[in-house]
């Protein structure tokens, strides 16, 4: 079975407009690029339709929905998170967050009915919003309303691990008192950046405890670090939950370059995550993975890139880190923004290898290591000090 992209670029109408960060720009581009490349020659694109009001109140309050609907007829509506900085009316909001949602149902819909292993959308991944209010940029949360709906089409363990730099709070927050589906954050500190959630002791609700963890990275971390950290837990607890699907919100906003956060990753650490969790699918999951965006606020030098790789990855079509950008590519960016210092090739040049935990060494990242092990190992049999678990 093929592996498949959904892509519009009528997604590119979610604009939350000015000089917000979250730019539809850097989809255009990474669509642009993996074309250039090659890597989405050939491969039929997948064009979603809006979801439906049913589909929506899996994740989202009636009221949410009309307030959503009304906002831009009304002005600044400062409910429901609503009107804000972050989250600012705009036309169209409510038909293009649809969208977003219809998107992801499509990946997960191609899945369930076994037409697809992989898919990726990367506009989706707004893992921020919740039952009753817009938060963090996200309106729509298409990945909880994804999982609920593979929850009642043929799956009952569901796996969601989120490498964005922020706490993947509005799904964590959908599926607490679910033992059917395991949440995985890594992410920076919630004492260092928002939304300020995300520590090790949230393991879930009574009677699904140990469905929730949560790995928070101390500022600063670097691939290796974060490899390690992740090497250290995930595994594990894929392997014991034994997920049907996995599904991965892969935000980029971890990168060093990234303006709105502190981890120090590299396009060369997200390609190595890309290829983890592909491997951990095919291991785990029977294959079954399901690949959303997110984060990332570096709309020319890194999204494209990462995000090239992330849909190379998910086609088997790797794209080797020392391949050039192409100039085609290149003389497009550089006639819309002349001043950008563009990258030459695919990689940042940096290395990825990392030594596993346990080996007696005391790294950084160890502490979150140890605070998640030991909070939530022992809820799934295992032994949280036992590097071997």
């Amino acid at each position: 079975m093929p592996a498949s992209v959904v892509w519009d670029p009528a997604l590119l109408a979610y604009d939350l407009g000015g000089d917000h960060p979250f730019n539809p720009v850097r989809l255009e581009l990474t669509i642009r690029l993996a074309t250039e490349l090659g890597v989405l020659a050939d491969v039929p694109l997948l064009v979603p339709e809006p979801a439906i009001e049913e589909e929506l109140h899996r994740a989202h309050s009636p009221e949410y929905l009309e307030a959503v609907k009304r906002a831009p007829m009304t002005g600044a509506e400062l409910a429901h998170g609503l009107g804000t900085e972050d989250n600012p009316v705009f036309a169209g909001m409510h038909e293009s967050s649809a969208l977003v949602v219809g998107s992801t149902l499509l990946a997960a819909r191609r899945l369930a009915a076994g037409e697809s292993t992989r898919v990726v959308n990367i506009a989706g991944g707004l893992h921020h919003a919740m039952r009753d209010r817009a938060a963090g940029f996200c309106v729509y949360n298409d990945c909880a309303i994804a999982i609920d709906w593979l929850l009642d089409h043929g799956f009952d363990r569901v796996a969601y691990v989120d490498t964005d730099v922020h706490h993947g709070d509005g799904v964590q927050a959908a599926f607490y008192t679910d033992p059917r589906v395991l949440t995985i954050s890594l992410h920076q500190h919630p004492f260092t950046l928002w939304p300020g959630t995300g520590y090790a002791s949230e393991v879930g609700a009574a009677g699904a405890e140990g469905s929730s963890v949560n790995i928070p990275l101390p500022p600063g971390t670097r691939d290796p670090g974060w490899l390690r950290a992740f090497s250290a837990v995930v595994p594990a607890l894929l392997a014991e939950f034994r997920p049907q699907v996995l599904v991965t919100q892969c935000g980029v906003d971890s990168h060093e370059e990234d303006p709105l956060a502190d981890l120090a990753l590299s396009v060369d650490g997200h390609r190595a995550i890309y290829r983890t969790l592909r491997e951990l699918a095919e291991k785990h999951a029977g294959g079954r993975w399901l690949a959303v965006g997110g984060g990332g606020y570096q709309l020319i030098r890194v999204v494209p890139r990462s995000w090239t790789h992330l849909i190379a990855t998910v086609l088997d079509r790797d794209v080797p880190p020392d391949t050039p950008l192409p100039l085609t590519w290149v003389n497009d960016v550089l006639r819309a923004a002349p001043s950008a210092e563009l990258p030459a090739a695919m990689t940042d040049g940096r290395p990825t290898d990392y030594r596993p935990w346990g080996d007696g060494v005391d790294e950084p990242v160890d502490v979150a290591i140890r605070d998640t092990r030991r909070a939530v190992f022992p809820l799934h049999g295992l032994d949280p000090d036992d590097p071997r678990d």
